[in-house]
């Protein structure tokens, strides 16, 4: 049985009601990456710069309580590319008039957080986009609202690797004369 839009307006109104509406613009925004050239079979770090728009935070990768959550870079995987670790930086402890006597480890204004990108010796050269997402907590001097997520991509550029050298067997010092 179908049931009417009126009633799916009301319950959608109700539920939103339930929580903190969520900032009407995006809290954190990524500055276009530059493109890193890594070579076949070596790692490079790729750095991917983020800014907090004014007037929010967001928790750190590593926030002080387990109850809060951390942002995390998620990279999707392909076949061909390994995504090693993933550097964030330090955060900020700071205090905020919710909770004056518990200093939050948080994200401010600009931040940055290293891939390591390593290609197989396999993979073919030219250019890649990899893609993932941020995953944060945004909150105000007020409130905090849901958990949002920051679609990422970037690009990459396989170089050729030099060829591998071949060891030559060792040769006897007497036949060269």
């Amino acid at each position: 049985m179908k049931q009417p839009l009126a009633c799916w307006v009301v319950v959608l109104g109700a539920a939103a009601s339930a929580q903190d509406a969520p900032p009407i613009k995006p809290v954190v925004s990524m500055a276009p990456a530059p493109v890193v050239t890594i070579t076949q079979g070596k790692a490079s770090p790729v750095p991917l710069s983020f800014r907090v728009a004014r007037g929010y935070h967001i928790n750190s990768n590593q926030p002080k309580s387990e109850f809060l959550i951390p942002t995390a870079l998620k990279i999707s995987a392909t076949t061909d590319i390994v995504i090693g670790g993933t550097t964030y930086p330090d955060g900020h402890d700071m205090s905020f008039a919710f909770a004056p006597d518990e200093k939050l480890n948080v994200y401010t204004g600009d931040f940055e957080v290293d891939v390591s990108v390593r290609p197989l010796r396999s993979v073919q050269p030219g250019k890649y986009i990899v893609r993932g997402n941020l995953k944060y907590q945004a909150c105000d001097r007020a409130a905090c609202y849901p958990p949002q997520q920051l679609p990422v991509s970037f690009e990459v550029r396989i170089g050729k690797a030099a060829p591998r050298a071949h060891k030559n067997p060792p040769q006897s010092p007497h036949s060269h004369k």
